[in-house]
């Protein structure tokens, strides 16, 4: 059962929704009478093994539902990694508190160090329940169908990139943005989720599910070019060679890692300088822009899925109810699609999620892999919300005026 005293802490990247997931936990499991009070750490684990806590029990529902709705980690959060020694610590201060249930809303790092943070408990003895909470925008966790905090950021990446083609159908050019997604392509992919015209960009898509070739991009790019007279370009941050370099490492003299060993992907404009650099050396085309996401699709203010609010809730709601009646010790909870849209929660091993990434299926990415397919659009779809996306207009172009003076010419 779900009493005593409860820990919530956030980690990893913000995004649009985390806070709804946090809310939900708290206001959940405030209803259950054992619980004597709820406490979030701040900035993570890191705020565990400093005793950075707030008690949340004493916040009112109206503050709490204001801060469901704002962006970002109310919490703060953190990119640390528990080793062994880190946890000792951990155990420590959970102890010393008598904390009896800890939920850690984050991605795949973060539900590593869940992860961890429940191993040694039960080896060191301590009576602890670990539920790891979903949420991040590259939509990678496995067993979920998607992750909270993706839909939102999904639905930022597709009204950006249908301003960017109203933009650049105006003055006409080539234009290539770079996104967030390290080994799996789904939030570049939503750059395709406002097309509605024929000759709509972006009219070219490079995931890092696939090999980027140079040559062939330069050709791509240049053949779009030729017919549209204009080319859109999105691109994931990482893109890799045949051998598995980052492309953007290529530009870096020195590569700055995590804590987690990853390779610090965002933060920099380098890819995008090479891209449009490779196209004005290798086209001669001269207008040629590129931009670089990076923060921007995160936690961005006033885009925001409905679907993506309320599952994100729901997660947080289900954390503390499979924490009081599922009887399991750890898990993490999980999404999963039924029908055409509708939803079910289940309480899964955390180390199905831990440490591992789920990458976009080969039948969402086109045979020449630079461009998304009907799968992914329907796959897409139902998660950018019940309003849908912006939708734009165009003059009829039909309706034009016979020249004079160019027939005199003649």
């Amino acid at each position: 059962m779900l009493k005593g005293k409860v820990l919530i802490a956030q980690g990893g990247g913000p995004t649009a929704v985390i806070n709804q997931s946090l809310v939900g936990a708290i206001l959940e499991s405030r209803k259950f009478p054992g619980v004597e009070h709820v406490y979030g750490a701040l900035h993570g684990v890191s705020g565990i093994v400093n005793e950075d806590f707030l008690d949340l029990t004493r916040e009112t529902n109206a503050n709490l539902e204001a801060v469901a709705a704002t962006p970002c980690s109310a919490l703060g959060s953190t990119r640390d990694k528990p080793d062994a020694k880190y946890c000792q610590e951990i155990s420590k201060v959970l102890k010393a508190h008598d904390i009896g249930t800890f939920f850690y809303i984050g991605g795949n790092d973060s539900s590593d160090a869940a992860r961890i943070v429940a191993e040694y408990a039960e080896k060191s003895g301590h009576e602890l329940t670990c539920i790891h909470i979903p949420k991040t925008v590259d939509n990678d966790l496995m067993v979920n169908d998607h992750t909270p905090g993706f839909p939102s950021a999904a639905k930022f990446v597709a009204s950006a990139f249908a301003g960017i083609n109203q933009d650049n159908a105006a003055l006409r050019g080539v234009y290539v943005g770079v996104l967030m997604g390290r080994h799996a392509g789904f939030l570049t992919a939503a750059s395709a989720g406002a097309r509605l015209y024929g000759g709509d960009g972006p009219h070219l898509i490079y995931l890092p599910e696939t090999t980027f070739n140079m040559t062939n991009f330069v050709k791509d790019v240049k053949r779009v070019y030729d017919k549209y007279g204009r080319c859109i370009i999105a691109v994931s941050e990482g893109i890799h060679d045949a051998k598995g370099t980052p492309i953007v490492t290529k530009m870096m003299k020195d590569v700055e890692k995590d804590a987690h060993g990853n390779v610090q992907l965002s933060g920099t404009g380098a890819l995008a300088d090479l891209l449009c650099d490779q196209i004005k050396e290798k086209t001669g085309i001269t207008r040629v822009r590129g931009d670089t996401f990076g923060y921007l699709q995160r936690s961005f203010l006033g885009c925001v899925s409905d679907v993506d609010q309320i599952e994100a809730r729901e997660v947080g709601e289900k954390a503390a109810q499979f924490a009081h009646f599922s009887g399991r010790k750890h898990g993490t909870v999980t999404i999963h699609r039924t029908g055409d849209y509708a939803i079910e929660y289940k309480l899964s091993q955390i180390k199905e999620v831990a440490a591992l990434t789920k990458v976009m299926a080969p039948n969402m990415i086109n045979k020449d892999g630079n461009n998304v397919t009907d799968k992914f659009m329907k796959y897409l779809t139902p998660l950018l919300g019940s309003d849908g996306l912006p939708t734009v207009s165009r003059l009829d172009r039909n309706n034009t005026v016979a020249k004079i003076l160019a027939k005199k010419k003649k």
